[in-house]
């Protein structure tokens, strides 16, 4: 990519799509689009179609997307798996029709069996039955990666997919229903303290392994690929390290300081056992991410302190 090139980043505003956008206005890129949910509806097929018939851009990256945590995914099968479905087809379909010159699709670690063997490689997609919470959202994301992989095998297109690992950072969403479990802790910690509550219950049994990782070392990611990888089939991005639910609890109790207890709600559901990626093919290529599970847990809680003042 030129610094002057046209790169289109569809999802500016949610917590990757901003990472990305941030990253290359580091980088010193100056063409870059972007549109508002409100200016352009990427379910709409024909909206689509004008955009990418007007702008013309070169690169495009893909990070729009209804997403959610278990319990939306659970709750919201229909609208997860048609919105997903629609985006990410039109802007997909109109990238190749566009002559777009490298487009990147950012998938999810749901993506993988649910009992497949760990950490995850890439080649394990399709060996077996997928989490049922957030299955229509796997099942979307998928399609994306085959999307692509069929662009690039019947028109030679340049369409890569990239799966990260569960990720946290500035502009994370903390809805206490829908937000992902690292955000969602940040939330119910710094209310008990702010409440003085005795405890904190945290869903599930607490056993569950996560991997999480810094929204602005995927986005770091996302340019070294975007730069430097032109394969078909998927590649990984996460820190190739996890935890357990509880103990990620205790490291957030620990940095916003609440001096409670924790129990745990085993009536909730718990979600896949493992889900730690294997990163060894991004490794190889020369990539290492550089924010530690700590400091980024306080970056994103003063993030999260200035975006709830009055």
């Amino acid at each position: 990519m030129e610094r002057h090139s046209k790169i289109y980043v569809a999802g500016h505003r949610g917590m990757v799509g901003s990472a990305i956008y941030r990253k290359l206005q580091q980088e010193g890129y100056t063409n870059l689009v972007t549109r508002t949910s409100s200016e352009l509806d990427l379910k709409d097929q024909l909206a689509v179609t004008a955009f990418f018939t007007a702008e013309k851009p070169e690169y495009v990256f893909l990070a729009a997307a209804k997403v959610g945590g278990i319990i939306a995914n659970n709750t919201y099968r229909a609208d997860f798996l048609y919105e997903n479905l629609c985006i990410q087809n039109n802007v997909i379909h109109q990238s190749y029709l566009n002559g777009v010159k490298k487009l990147m699709f950012l998938g999810s670690s749901c993506i993988y069996p649910k009992l497949a063997p760990q950490p995850l490689k890439e080649e394990y997609l399709l060996t077996g039955l997928l989490e049922e919470t957030n299955e229509p959202y796997a099942i979307a994301k998928i399609a994306g990666i085959k999307l692509c992989d069929a662009y690039r095998a019947q028109y030679n297109c340049n369409f890569i997919s990239v799966m990260p690992t569960n990720l946290y950072g500035y502009n994370d969403n903390y809805h206490p229903q829908n937000a992902h479990v690292l955000p969602a802790l940040i939330r119910k910690f710094h209310e008990a303290k702010l409440n003085g509550s005795a405890a904190v219950i945290v869903w599930g049994s607490g056993s569950p392994m996560r991997e999480f990782l810094f929204a602005d070392d995927l986005a770091d990611a996302c340019y070294f690929l975007m730069e430097n990888y032109n394969e078909n089939n998927l590649i990984n991005i996460g820190t190739g390290e996890d935890l357990t639910i509880k103990d990620l609890a205790l490291m957030i109790k620990k940095i916003i300081g609440f001096k409670g207890e924790l129990t745990f709600d085993s009536s909730k559901p718990d979600g896949t056992p493992r889900k730690l990626m294997d990163v060894s093919k991004l490794h190889n290529l020369g990539w290492k991410h550089k924010v530690e599970l700590e400091e980024g847990i306080s970056l994103a809680y003063q993030d999260f302190l200035n975006k709830i003042k009055p």
